[in-house]
């Protein structure tokens, strides 16, 4: 019965540290120019800071009001949760994305961007999202974008 027991305990620890990664949170930065810091505490020096709003991030750990986050170039730091958003956004996760006025490729295309500009989701469909910032405006493909979809 003991053994039974262990084997449940290590097949369901051995599940949890599978999945968790799957259903990570996804957020995104609040402000402007937001630290990140190398530990759960003001008292940790700073390793670096992001200077774009809405940039999204992935909750990767929790330490009281501290979270843990990964962002698409897998870079990990710690942030606290005044600085962190709900909103749903993305990046372009590739250089040379075409912003489109339609769903399609065979629409007017409007702009052409860098990698990692951040833009706020509006929706979604099948194969497209239609995404927005300060001065853009349309429909990316979502195999170019990166966040929250």
């Amino acid at each position: 019965m003991i053994k039974k027991d262990i084997i449940f305990f290590i097949i369901l620890l051995f599940s949890f540290t599978i999945i968790n990664p799957l259903f990570a949170e996804m957020k995104s930065l609040k402000n402007k120019k937001t630290n990140v810091r190398l530990g759960p505490d003001i008292t940790y020096p700073i390793k670096w800071y992001y200077k774009s709003k809405y940039y999204p991030v992935k909750i990767i750990d929790k330490h009281y009001n501290w979270r843990k986050i990964r962002d698409f170039d897998s870079d990990t730091g710690w942030i606290h949760i005044s600085q962190l958003s709900n909103k749903k956004t993305v990046i372009t996760n590739r250089k040379n994305v075409l912003v489109f006025s339609k769903a399609t490729i065979y629409s007017k295309p409007k702009h052409k961007l860098d990698q990692n500009i951040s833009f706020v989701l509006e929706r979604c469909k099948k194969k497209w999202c239609m995404v927005k910032n300060g001065k853009i405006r349309g429909w990316i493909k979502k195999s170019n974008l990166w966040g929250d979809f």
